[in-house]
This record gives structure tokens, C-alpha cells and sequence, in this order.
């Protein structure tokens, strides 16, 4: 994967310079081709994160909370759902603050939200680049970038609003610190490395904490520090971590209930029960209150298992490079297992191996509900260990004296082409582009397996050079091919959103279930029209009668039908309510928020099973003049509570216009 041999030995450290030349040309040690090459790399990753934005709905949940955090502070600190802060949406607010403050200083739109996004999923491709170069040198971290870069679904995620791009730029800032506190032995590095994932748990909860076992072992195990002053920089490093992590959801839950938002996700309308519960053990064993097919939860990547990450749905976007990554890793180790206890390269390799393993296994055996997406919190540790891998087992190739090095990377190559022609196969028929990508790679993978051992065997660097860069095309023409699919094919499915062609509908073979995702409008993004307060909100999305949004989120047969047309009575008669409707759940007070501009109840959070509305606080909301109207659902999945549902339709008016809509005035409240 290499033009020269002379561009595999690691680059010294960077030269300072105070030039702003070198930004363009790189350190004077590096090859002149690295810098231009570093810049065609981020250009690349930009062009398709960004590609065509106009197409992207993104996730119309997470897209209301932005809205709602726009017109209130209030609702932006608590990351709540709708501006009248009646419940949060079901994680920790930072990638919406993140998005929101975007939102804020330059306007609502598809951009704006998406600016935040792009930009730190280009900064991921930066920063990997950046740790694997310091180890490995150019030609390991411009592989590295490269296949960050074309990672199909990392393309797809950071084409939406979904909080995972944020996510993995911030724990790839806490493994940036911790790798320069392994290197010096420095606290503070490791205090910062904390902080960032403090961070990250703050935008993703458990999640974040998925590669603290590799942080804590290749820091114990490799720093520059007597073990006596290891421990003690991990114990402070750790009071960081907590610190950081914990300080907004303790704030929340200090705060009485009666003051802020009901947490939506948790049982009993904390934040704590949030994070060990729907969004901690409840995603891996499914004990959450997720409602679906599998393990109490909906798993949209088909069954929990080993084999999850190669099957139909999950193969085509993300395992394309695993089979390479694994003999690297296993390699790697091997070649630098005699090397000191510091040793830099072998704690790199440590670092990424773990950040590998530990997703995959949390990923693949998950019996909680499960989006394909999650899996670009794997997508560095593959790329950087190919990247590092591509370079020691070529420089093992062309000069270790142990036969067996003579089959290792050859041996790689031919496996992981092997597999990316089953996965093109598996797509055959979706159209030119993978056809085309199929006979790339098996033609390419051909030539490198057959040129890396002709090269050997006939000691012919220029051969093995050719046959490394053949090598490069072969293993990333597919998930190239799916990465170009993902930006330039309009997707409309900002919830779970995928590369490539349809592999079976995102549930395994099963069908999606009801309420699980939202299907029915999306934001309008790009223009806004003026609301009665003078601010801008979101204006419609084009859709007529036909829309998906339902009153209970539930199955076909008795639910309510909110159209645009009753959204258009729903304002005209508000009559100064703060709320302008109350729902059985998230998704259809969600893209009602967007339609109208309007603060809606969501009463069930995103399934339908949240407490959060009560007859009590129903009776007290209404007595206020607060909330006029509601929709009752009374079948299928997110149903109205049915104390609520039979007392409005004992106490509240029927709308005859629009069937399951009821008026409640003060005087409805005995």
C-alpha cells in the first residue's frame, strides 16, 4: 500500500515553525507528497459529509429538541423535546447543545445543524491521522485517514443529526491525551483524556465508557511512570472522568420535578435511572424499557452474536477491513511483543486493538435495541490498526528472515479481498456501481496477492510496490463504492440510517416495529417562515394528508391522523396555550414541532411507555389554560394511558373534523 520504502520508517517529531507555509507543506522531514496527500485526504472526507446537504432530513427527534433549544434556554440546558420543557428526549444534551448553538448564531436549517457534524467528522479523519503519524509515520496515518475517511457508515452517520459523530470525535480526543500521557508520564494529559470522555458520556452515556478498559490497561500497563505514580495519575485521571461525566445529570436531578422536564427513557424520572438502565445494561441485555422484537429491545443490525457484524444488514457497513485489521493487530503484537514496557508503537497498538475489540464484542453480542449506526464508534480503531498494520506487516514482508512474515500479508490481503467480494455479491443486482466495484476488487486483489509473492519471491521491490498499491484498490473500492452511494442518494431515514443498498429492511429479516422509528415528515431545514413571536420557526414539509405522523405511534386501526390540516386549526384556535397539542409519543411530537413551530406534549416519551403525563398533571395544565387539546390513540404500541384517555373523552369535546382530537377548557376540570 506504499510507493517507496523509504516513506515507511516513522517520521521524526514535527518541527516547530511558526511559518504558515508549514501547514500546507508539512514538517521539512516528512516526503513532499504527505502534506498535499493529509489535505486530499480531509477534502475527501468533507466532499462527502457534505455532499448535496439539501437531501439530508436527518433525525426529526433530534432535530425538534434543537428547535425547542432555540426558543427556550431553559429547554436547551435540560436537551428537552419541545420548548415548553415538558419532557427531554432520551439522551444527554451535548451534541444538541452543540448542533443548537449553530442553530442559534446562524439560523435553523439543514446546514446549520449539520455544519457541527461535518466538522467534527472531518476533525476525527485529522485527529487519527495525527496519533497514527507520530508512531508510524506518514504512510500508516494517510492509510489510516483514508480508510476513517471511506468507512461506509461513518459516511452515512455524519450525513445526519444523530449525536454519534460528536461521540467518537470526543473519545478519539480522550485517546489523544491519553496516548501523550503514556508517552510523558505527565497527569495532566490523562486529567484532559478524562475530561473528553466525561464528555462524550455527556453526549452518549455508557457508550463513551466502551473503551475505558483499553484507556486504563495501556496506561497502567505502558506509561512513562513508576507504577506507584501510574496508579496515582489514574485515580485523579478517574475523579476527572466522574466529575465530568456526572456533573450535568446531577445537576438535573437536584432540580425538583416540578421545575424541569420529565427525563424521557427513565422509569422513575431520573437521569441516573437513564444511564444504568435505557441507555446502560438495558442496551446490552435488553432488560430497557425498549419495546421491540428482540431481547426487549429493536435491534435494526439482525441478531445478537458473533457473527452480527458480517451478517446481510451489518457487512456492507462496517466489515469490509476487519479481516485485516485482526491478522494486523495479531501481527503487529507479535513483531513488537520483545520491545520494551513503554514501548510507544506496541501501547498504540494496544490502544487500538482494545478500542477494536471491546466495540465489537459490546456491538455483536447487544440484545438491547441496536442501530447499525453505533458501529462508527468502531470505525477508528479498524482504521488506524490497518493503517499501522499495511506498514509493519509490508516492512516484515520485504525484510524479516522468518519465512512465515513471506505469507502474512499476502495472506491478509486475500482474505479481506475475498470478503468484500462476498459482500459486493450479496448487492449484485442494486446496480452499475457495485457490479463495477466487484470486478475492481477481484481484479486488483488478483494482482496484489500474485505480485506480493512474485516480488518476494523474485526479490523485486519496484513488483512489491506495485502490487501494494493494486492491494489498496482492492480493499477499498468497496467501501468506497458504498460511501459514494451514501452521499449522493437522498435518504430520508434520519433514524437509522445506512450506506448502500437495502439489505433486508434494518431488522434482521423481521419487520421494523411499529413506533421504533419515525417515518413521516421531515424537517423542512432549508427555509423557515416567521411565527406570532417574531422568531423564526421551521415551515411545512410539503406533505399533505397523507403524512405519517399518528396521534399514538402505534399500529394502523383506531389511531388519529394528524395532518397538516389539523395543525392549521390546531394554531388558529391555541387561544394562548403554551403546549399546542399533547401526543402519545416522541415521533409525532416531534415532526408536529417542526410543522408548526410549536411547543407539543410528547405524554410516553419515544416508545409510548413513559410516565410522564399523568391525569393529575393533565387536570393541572389544563386548569391553567397551558394545553386546550389532545389526541387520543387507543390501540397499538404507545396507546394513551387509559385513565387519561377515558377521562378526556368523558370530560373533553370531540373535534368532529378530526377523530381522536378533544378540547379541554378549565371549566372541563372538576
Amino acid at each position: 500500500m506504499v510507493t517507496a520504502m523509504t516513506t515507511l520508517a516513522p517520521s521524526p517529531a514535527p518541527v516547530r515553525s511558526t511559518g504558515p507555509r508549514r501547514l500546507f507543506t508539512g514538517p521539512p522531514q516528512d516526503p513532499r507528497w504527505a502534506r498535499p496527500a493529509f489535505w486530499a485526504v480531509l477534502v475527501l472526507a468533507t466532499a462527502l459529509y457534505a455532499w448535496n446537504l439539501s437531501s439530508v432530513t436527518g433525525n426529526t427527534f433530534y432535530n425538534a429538541a434543537v428547535y425547542s433549544g432555540t426558543q427556550s434556554w431553559k429547554a436547551f440546558f435540560f436537551g428537552a423535546l419541545d420548548a415548553g420543557s415538558f419532557i427531554t428526549v432520551d439522551k444527554p444534551p451535548f451534541a444538541l447543545w452543540a448542533m443548537g448553538l449553530s442553530a442559534r448564531v446562524l439560523g435553523y436549517g439543514t446546514w446549520q445543524l449539520m455544519l457541527p457534524m461535518v466538522a467534527v467528522g472531518v476533525g476525527s479523519v485529522a485527529l487519527l491521522y495525527r496519533m497514527v503519524k507520530r508512531d508510524f509515520g506518514v504512510v500508516a496515518a494517510t492509510i489510516a485517514a483514508l480508510v476513517l475517511t471511506l468507512t461506509p457508515i461513518t459516511v452515512a452517520i455524519s450525513r445526519d443529526t444523530n449525536p454519534d459523530p460528536i461521540l467518537v470525535f470526543l473519545m478519539l480526543l480522550g485517546a489523544a491525551a491519553l496516548a501523550k500521557s503514556v508517552r510523558t508520564g505527565r497527569l495532566m494529559p490523562l486529567v484532559w483524556s478524562g475530561v473528553a470522555i466525561g464528555f462524550a458520556f455527556n453526549t452518549k452515556m455508557m457508550q463513551a465508557y466502551v473503551v475505558l478498559p483499553a484507556f486504563f490497561l495501556v496506561y497502567l500497563w505502558a506509561a512513562n511512570a513508576s507504577l506507584g505514580r501510574r496508579i496515582r495519575n489514574l485515580a485523579v485521571g478517574t475523579v476527572a472522568l466522574v466529575v465530568s461525566s456526572a456533573w450535568w445529570m446531577v445537576v438535573v436531578d437536584l432540580v425538583p420535578a416540578s421545575s424541569r422536564p420529565y427525563i424521557g427513557g427513565s422509569t422513575d424520572n431520573t437521569v441516573w435511572d437513564l444511564v444504568i438502565g435505557y441507555n446502560g445494561f438495558g442496551r446490552i441485555f435488553g432488560a430497557s424499557s425498549s419495546v421491540g422484537s428482540q431481547g426487549n429491545g429493536a435491534s435494526f443490525g439482525g441478531e445478537a452474536g458473533l457473527y452480527r457484524m458480517f451478517n446481510e444488514i451489518m457487512g456492507g457497513q462496517i466489515s469490509w477491513l476487519i479481516p485485516f485489521a485482526l491478522i494486523a493487530l495479531v501481527g503487529g503484537l507479535v513483531l513488537r511483543g520483545r520491545a520494551p514496557r513503554t514501548d510507544a508503537k506496541r501501547a498504540a497498538l494496544m490502544l487500538w486493538g482494545g478500542w477494536f475489540v471491546l466495540h465489537y464484542l459490546t456491538f455483536a453480542l447487544a440484545e438491547g435495541t441496536f442501530h447499525p449506526y453505533y458501529v462508527t464508534a468502531m470505525a477508528p480503531g479498524i482504521a488506524a490498526l490497518v493503517g499501522i498494520g499495511a506498514v509493519m506487516l509490508y516492512r516484515a514482508f520485504v525484510e524479516g528472515s522468518a519465512a512465515k512474515w513471506g505469507w502474512v500479508l499476502p495472506g491478509a490481503v486475500a482474505v479481506s479481498a475475498v470478503w468484500a467480494v462476498v459482500l459486493l455479491e450479496r448487492v449484485s443486482g442494486s446496480g452499475t456501481l457495485y457490479t463495477v466495484a466487484e470486478i475492481v476488487v477481484g481484479v486488483a486483489g488478483a494482482v496484489a496477492v500474485l505480485g506480493l509473492l512474485a516480488g518476494r519471491f523474485l526479490k523485486r521491490r519496484r513488483l512489491i510496490g506495485v502490487a501494494a498499491l493494486a492491494a489498496a484498490v482492492a480493499l477499498l473500492a468497496g467501501p468506497a463504492a458504498y460511501s459514494v452511494s451514501a452521499a449522493t442518494t437522498a435518504s430520508t431515514n434520519g433514524t437509522n440510517p445506512t450506506a448502500g443498498p437495502s439489505t433486508g429492511g434494518g431488522m434482521g429479516g423481521g419487520e421494523r416495529p411499529s413506533g421504533s422509528a419515525p417515518t413521516g415528515a421531515a424537517p423542512s431545514g432549508a427555509t423557515s417562515s416567521e411565527n406570532a413571536s417574531g422568531e423564526t420557526a421551521p415551515s411545512g414539509d410539503g406533505q399533505s394528508g397523507s403524512s405519517d405522523r399518528t396521534g399514538g405511534g402505534g399500529q394502523a386501526g383506531g389511531r388519529t391522523q394528524v395532518t397538516s390540516e389539523m395543525i392549521t386549526y390546531l394554531k388558529k384556535n391555541q387561544d394562548g396555550a403554551t403546549w399546542l397539542v399533547a401526543v402519545a409519543t416522541d415521533q409525532t411530537a416531534s415532526s408536529i414541532i417542526l410543522e408548526s413551530g410549536e411547543p407539543v406534549i410528547s405524554m410516553g416519551g419515544w416508545s409510548g411507555s413513559d410516565e410522564a403525563m399523568t391525569l393529575a398533571k393533565l387536570k393541572s395544565l389544563v386548569k391553567a389554560g397551558k394545553l386546550h387539546y389532545i389526541v387520543i390513540s387507543d390501540s397499538g404500541q404507545g396507546s394513551t394511558n387509559s385513565e387519561i384517555s377515558t377521562w378526556v373523552k368523558k370530560n373533553g369535546t370531540a373535534v368532529s373534523d378530526y377523530s381522536g382530537l378533544y378540547r379541554l377548557d378549565a371549566s372541563d376540570v372538576g
